[in-house]
């Protein structure tokens, strides 16, 4: 009887995801690894996130592809480095490129298995018509095109009169998109400050209209990401300020939709996901996260700017309560979303991506698939993650420098300072302080050779290289 018994439990052990679950990707702005409580925030607290968390998994090693705005959000969308699809940096309002219409997004994986998709927040993946996201497997959207400082008055808004005339030249108005329509075609301060609960409150309407599934919702928050904004109902209550006062609203959101979830009976078949772009834009002091323990901050290849917090809930089919100390990488949410629902990937021999199914990883603990993770600034091979090891190549990086921050909303201006070849353990030494290069040299030597690699496909400014598996952008006229 018990060889009977375990002979059906194998039997069905494949449908055990028949029901395909529906998804929530909260994908916030600038978000240092420490902005949350349960990474160690201080002046405020971000208790449904936490709940996400001790009810799910809390990775450690979470990464970024770069910590840049958009081509973290096109590795994120795609399961590719951004190399690979030629988003770089962080593409302007006057941008002539954007993601390709060959590159399939995660919203086309999910809707190829009939799944109703949305996406409400900031896009930053072209602006204009064809790269917006109804032209890429979206069928709702509400959002911004690009950042939220991208419009006439910031850094000047703070200091500015409400009725100001005063505008940054050559930054057209910020505008609202209702699909691929411009809603609202001048964004003010006062319409900010209803972002996160505006688009929050989209996500709560799509969920309730598509109860029946499955669903996938992409839930991009602009904040906090400055200039910071937050509604009445938050302002002036945390001991932080306003960028406590922001990350609560963001936490509040969260809550908002994951109550939802348990109204409608949808907790137990529907997979939370939350994490960020990129480390905190910390030359804005005050109005800035913290990378807590890690090195440095956004806009550089030290993990406090790819190194961000993430957290994942499933009831009954990811554990509970789990620390994930493996390395992965938002390239890898792509290709574990379409195993879970039986969705086919590009062709591996005409489409590559970078991608891999981590299930394994956040259900049984199994190790990183990843021989290794391989951080970009721009077309720069800059550092390569294997494991318990760090390496980083002879680069320029910005840093403070230990300077605090500016206060208000205004930044103060970084120092430019350079890095040699050199080797970090990041179980010892999570802050990349101490070179053990010398110590390591085959350690040194292996990630040199998978570099290399890296490179020959992806390309490398430093070394002139191409890159023979790297992809064209979309592009306008």
């Amino acid at each position: 009887m018990h060889r009977l018994t375990l002979l059906f439990a194998l039997l069905l052990a494949p449908l055990a995801h028949a029901a395909p679950p529906n998804v929530v990707l909260f994908y916030v702005d600038d978000m240092g690894y420490a902005d949350l409580g349960c990474y160690g925030a201080k002046g405020y607290t971000t208790p449904n996130i936490d709940r996400l968390a001790s009810e799910g998994v809390r990775f450690t090693d979470f990464y970024v592809a770069q910590a840049v705005c958009s081509a973290s959000r096109a590795a994120l969308l795609t399961g590719c480095y951004s190399n690979r699809v030629g988003i770089l940096g962080a593409l302007g309002p006057n941008s002539k490129i954007g993601i390709d219409a060959d590159e399939t997004t995660l919203a086309e994986v999910c809707k190829s298995r009939g799944y109703a998709t949305a996406a409400y927040g900031k896009w930053h993946l072209g602006c204009q018509t064809k790269f917006l996201p109804t032209h890429h497997g979206f069928a709702e959207y509400c959002g911004i095109p690009y950042s939220n400082d991208m419009w006439p008055f910031h850094p000047d808004y703070v200091d500015l009169p409400p009725d100001s005339e005063k505008r940054k030249r050559g930054y057209p108005d910020l505008p609202l998109f209702e699909g691929d329509r411009i809603a609202n075609p001048q964004i003010t301060g006062a319409d900010q400050a209803q972002f996160t609960t505006t688009f929050a409150e989209r996500a709560v309407d799509f969920i309730r209209r598509h109860k029946g599934g499955p669903f996938f919702v992409y839930i991009a928050h602009p904040m906090p990401h400055v200039p910071l904004f937050v509604s009445d109902k938050f302002a002036g209550k945390t001991e932080r300020g306003l960028f406590g006062d922001v990350v609560s609203e963001i936490d509040w959101s969260v809550g908002l939709v994951v109550d939802t979830l348990e109204d409608l009976g949808l907790t137990d078949n529907t997979l939370v996901i939350f994490t960020s772009d990129n480390g905190p834009w910390i030359s804005y002091g005050d109005h800035a996260g913290s990378a807590g323990p890690l090195r440095e901050a956004k806009g550089t290849s030290w993990d406090g700017g790819v190194r961000v917090p993430c957290v994942m809930r499933w009831p009954g089919h990811v554990p509970a309560g789990r620390e994930i100390h493996e390395p992965a990488m938002t390239i890898d949410i792509l290709p574990t979303i379409a195993g879970l629902i039986g969705a086919d990937l590009p062709d591996p021999a005409s489409h590559p991506i970078d991608g891999l199914d981590i299930w394994p990883v956040i259900t049984r603990g199994a190790p990183s698939p990843h021989e290794a993770l391989y951080i970009y600034w721009n077309r720069h091979l800059q550092a390569v993650r294997s494991g318990r090891w760090s390496l980083h190549f002879p680069h320029p990086y910005r840093t403070l420098n230990g300077r605090p921050g500016g206060t208000g909303g205004r930044p103060v201006p970084y120092e430019q300072a350079k890095t040699g070849l050199v080797l970090y353990d990041l179980d010892a030494d999570v802050g990349q302080l101490h070179d053990v290069a010398a110590e390591h040299p085959e350690v040194v030597a292996r990630l040199e050779a998978l570099a290399d690699k890296a490179r020959a496909d992806l390309g490398d400014s430093a070394t002139e290289t191409e890159g023979a598996g790297v992809r064209e952008p979309g592009r306008v006229d």
